[in-house]
């Protein structure tokens, strides 16, 4: 998934357009405050964003971007009129991964969302062909696609996102606190219960094998090696 951010509607809706027709999964957003919503309901592979935003600038994002543990590695492009040295390289120094100055070509732009796309790693996993599997647990984070006993899992785009960073690490246990931070990340408001809803469903989702899922006592949850 890419999320274009800019708040040009005519810009914003070309550059959709051409990603979409580029066979790219896309979704434009106006604003940092409406990024931030949308990374709460998925994690992005990329994010392209605009200087020049109300509210919080691309820069002021760009770095709660880095500082959100579960986003801190998604690569992000900036995209300005600002074209001199010093823009760029604040914006560089600042963490983004790619700059492209306005006006730009469709191509071009197209172009560089495929190569940050190829470079683009999930929480440090290595996307492989048979992505991760853990006892009877199947998972592709590439294709945002689960199993159980070989039998297809029909996740919410967060509980797939939970799933993957407990499989990512299991045997180890993880507080309500911390799965918040890597896995709901930036700013989110809702308390630890939250968590504990998304386990129970999980739960109720792996059937017969709903005890992967354990509860470790006085600390939080933890997947079975």
């Amino acid at each position: 998934m890419i999320y274009y951010v800019e708040d040009d509607k005519n810009v914003r809706d070309l550059a959709v357009y051409a990603l979409s027709h580029a066979g790219i999964e896309v979704e434009g957003l106006p604003d940092g405050e409406a990024l931030r919503a949308a990374c709460a309901r998925r994690r992005p592979d990329v994010v392209v964003l605009d200087i020049m935003l109300p509210g919080a600038d691309g820069l002021e994002i760009l770095k709660r971007i880095r500082q959100t543990p579960g986003l801190s590695r998604v690569p992000v492009m900036m995209v300005t009129a600002k074209s001199s040295e010093l823009d760029i390289v604040t914006a560089l120094d600042s963490g983004a991964d790619e700059y492209l100055t306005k006006p730009y070509g469709m191509m071009e732009m197209v172009s560089r969302v495929r190569a940050l796309l190829r470079r683009a790693t999930d929480w440090g996993a290595e996307s492989t062909e048979h992505g991760i599997v853990v006892g009877s647990l199947s998972l592709s984070l590439e294709k945002r696609e689960a199993s159980c006993d070989g039998e297809p899992l029909s996740l919410t785009a967060r509980e797939f996102d939970l799933l993957a960073f407990l499989m990512q690490s299991p045997g180890t246990a993880f507080s309500r606190e911390e799965l918040l931070a890597q896995v709901w990340g930036w700013d989110f408001g809702g308390g630890s219960r939250t968590v504990d809803a998304h386990v129970l469903t999980l739960r109720q989702k792996l059937g017969d094998r709903a005890d992967m899922l354990e509860t470790v006592r006085g600390v939080g949850y933890r997947l079975k090696r």
